[in-house]
C-alpha cells in the first residue's frame, strides 16, 4: 500500500462521504462499494474502480464466503485490485467513518457508474423482465435486485426512478446483485415501446385488477411490472398492459411488501415453465 491515511479530515475520505449524497454522484458519475462480496461482484461484472480503501486491521478479523464460493481474506482483494485504481490503507478510526455499515470486511471502493441502455440488452430465447416503477426506497429497489436475481431474470427496468440505483443503501441490501444482471433506468413510455418492439408481454400487477396472477399465462416472453407500494403502477402501465393481475388478499391490509409481491409473481412464472 503507497497511500496511508490517518485523518478523517483528509480530502480523500471527504470527497468518498461526498458520494453519500445523490448530486454527487451524478456529477461525478461515480459511487460507493462496501464489502468483500459486492466488491467482487463488481470486478466480475467488469466495473472499473477509482479508489479502494484498505483498514488492514479490520480485514485481519474478516474472511467473507465470495462469490466464486471460496472463502477468500480481504487482503486478497486488495491485492487484485493493485493497478487497477489508487489504494489507500486506512487506520480503524478513518475506515469507520468511511463505512456506513458493519462486516464489510475492511474494504470500501469508489467505482465508476456503468451507463446501460435499453438496446444493450441481450434477451435470452424466452426472456423475462422485472419492472420496478417509481421505487422510492433503496432498500426495497435494493430488495428487488435481489429477487430479480434469485428468479433468473433478463434485465430489471428502472422507471421514473424516485431513488438512485446507485444509492448506498440500494447497493448493500441488493447483497451486489445489483452487478449481476442488466439494470437500466428509464422512463415507461421508453420502457413500454421496448417492450412492445421485443414482442414482450406486459403483466401489470393493480390493486385495481379482476385477474388472480396464477390465472395468467406466462409461459412466453414476459414482463413484471410492479409500482410503489402506496401509489401503485401509473396508468401509463395498466393502460398498455396485456394483462393487470392482482395478488388476492385475504387479510385486514390491502398490500404487501412490493419486493414479496414480486417474489411470489415472478416464482408463478417460473413454476409455469417449469423452473427451466
Amino acid at each position: 500500500m503507497s497511500i496511508v491515511i490517518t485523518s478523517t479530515g483528509n480530502p480523500a475520505v471527504k470527497f468518498a462521504r461526498s458520494l453519500q449524497k445523490a448530486s454527487v454522484r451524478k456529477k461525478e458519475g461515480l459511487f460507493l462499494v462496501e464489502g468483500i462480496r459486492e466488491i467482487r461482484l463488481a470486478m466480475l461484472a467488469n466495473y472499473r474502480f477509482h479508489t479502494l480503501f484498505y483498514c488492514p486491521q479490520i480485514a485481519e478479523r474478516s474472511h467473507i464466503l465470495a462469490s466464486t464460493g471460496k472463502c477468500e481474506a480481504p487482503g486478497d482483494i486488495a491485492d487484485a485490485m493493485t493497478g487497477q485504481c489508487t489504494i489507500i490503507e486506512t487506520v480503524p478510526d478513518v475506515f469507520e467513518k468511511l463505512a456506513y455499515r458493519e462486516n464489510s470486511g475492511g474494504l470500501l471502493a469508489i467505482a465508476l457508474q456503468k451507463k446501460q441502455g435499453l438496446n444493450d440488452i441481450k434477451l435470452s430465447e424466452n426472456p423475462l423482465v422485472l419492472v420496478a416503477e417509481s421505487v422510492e426506497k433503496p432498500g426495497n429497489l435494493g430488495a428487488l435486485l435481489r429477487t430479480a436475481d434469485a428468479a433468473g431474470v433478463d434485465a430489471v427496468l428502472v422507471c421514473d426512478a424516485g431513488t438512485d440505483i446507485y444509492n448506498p443503501n440500494t447497493v448493500r441490501s441488493s447483497l451486489g446483485t445489483l452487478f449481476t444482471l442488466p439494470v437500466v433506468g428509464c422512463s415507461s413510455d421508453e420502457a413500454v415501446e421496448w417492450l412492445k418492439e421485443s414482442s414482450i408481454k406486459i403483466f401489470t400487477t393493480a390493486l385495481s385488477a379482476s385477474r388472480p396472477y396464477y390465472q395468467a399465462d406466462f409461459r412466453g416472453p414476459a414482463a413484471i411490472v410492479a409500482g410503489a407500494e402506496a401509489t401503485g403502477v401509473s396508468a401509463v402501465w395498466e393502460d398498455n398492459s396485456d394483462s393487470n393481475i392482482i395478488i388476492p388478499m385475504f387479510g385486514i391490509v390491502d398490500s404487501i411488501n412490493v419486493s414479496a409481491a414480486t417474489s411470489i409473481v415472478l416464482y408463478e412464472v417460473l413454476r409455469q415453465r417449469g423452473f427451466e
